[in-house]
């Protein structure tokens, strides 16, 4: 088991930095850079900036340094703490992002309970009876779960609230508790607005889980080992729980590698929406005005989280699969 950890561990490292890399040569990629975008809105707003003057902010920030070097300055800073300074908003990136970052996680978290929460109980159900009426009607709530984009979701939500309950259901906080220092009165105000972003981005996924969940243990139902269980006297449900379930759960341990990455960034558009202070509408702004270390810092955490992820999956797959084999994962 050491092994197993030691060897998944410098892999992790690895792959985190083959992540940096290829996180830097991408935003890297368009043409121009942050300056290049800086003149373009002063032009735009009818100011002008001389080409000393941008000359002088590309001396000020590096970029006119080769991009090894770039990325060497980065990558020093990053493992002292320091992700650098924030073209785009003239702070520090932790400073940007440090709220915001928790924020993001906690909906983050939420949302994947919340998916995990309804999914599973449905899909469960879905395949034990399957072809009954209220498999059908699960069915049609998964598609219609599919087919309608979050953000719409969102939206009409939000009318809903302003038209016949007159409040705005979007963001995190009430307007007294936005910008307040943390206190016990502001984690029960995200307590309390915290159901609705997560349903909202959790839907989505919750009807692709579900109808996952039911293909999964439909397969399983269908195995003699069941039938053993069953002719030896277990009660269904106890015999359903305690094999098929545990089996049919491999595909979801394995997503959790994925997971948080994918609805930190899959939520950019419904943040916008409800006004959610998250890292995804900070990563769209940085990503348009070209704020290297601001974007690069924020896709480098996602790639983080997915490897993280996966080697927790990995883990969590070893504990509920007798059939996985430490000695056979070489």
């Amino acid at each position: 088991m050491l092994a197993f950890l030691a060897r998944r561990l410098l892999l992790a490292l690895l792959t985190v930095l083959f992540i940096s890399v290829a996180t830097f040569a991408i935003i890297h990629l368009p043409p121009g850079d942050y300056v290049s975008s800086y003149v373009a809105q002063m032009a735009a707003s009818g100011s002008a900036i001389t080409q000393e003057e941008a000359d002088a902010l590309r001396h000020q920030y590096g970029l006119d340094q080769p991009l090894l070097v770039q990325y060497a300055k980065w990558m020093i800073l990053a493992v002292q703490g320091n992700f650098g300074m924030s073209m785009e908003w003239h702070r520090s990136v932790y400073a940007v992002i440090g709220d915001r970052l928790l924020l993001t996680m906690v909906v983050s978290i939420a949302a994947i309970l919340t998916t995990w929460i309804c999914a599973l109980p449905i899909g469960i159900y879905s395949a034990v009876h399957q072809h009954s009426v209220g498999d059908y009607m699960f069915t049609l709530f998964g598609f219609i779960g599919l087919a309608v984009p979050s953000f719409l979701i969102a939206l009409v939500l939000m009318y809903v609230g302003f038209r016949y309950f007159g409040t705005n259901i979007g963001g995190l906080f009430s307007p007294e508790n936005l910008d307040a220092p943390w206190s016990w009165a502001r984690v029960q105000d995200l307590a309390w607005h915290l159901p609705l972003p997560a349903l909202i981005l959790g839907l989505g996924s919750t009807a692709q889980v579900m109808r996952v969940m039911r293909a999964n243990l439909l397969d399983e139902l269908r195995k003699p080992y069941l039938v053993t269980a069953l002719a030896r006297g277990m009660p269904l449900w106890g015999a359903i729980l305690k094999y098929p379930v545990r089996v049919a759960l491999n595909p979801f341990i394995s997503t959790i590698g994925y997971s948080l990455p994918y609805v930190v960034s899959g939520s950019v558009i419904i943040s916008l929406v409800l006004g959610l202070p998250t890292v995804g509408p900070v990563l769209y702004k940085s990503l348009v005005a070209q704020d290297l270390f601001l974007a690069g810092t924020i896709v480098l955490m996602l790639g983080t989280l997915t490897v993280v992820g996966t080697l927790l999956s990995d883990l969590l797959l070893i504990a509920i699969d007798p059939r996985i084999r430490l000695g056979g994962a070489r």
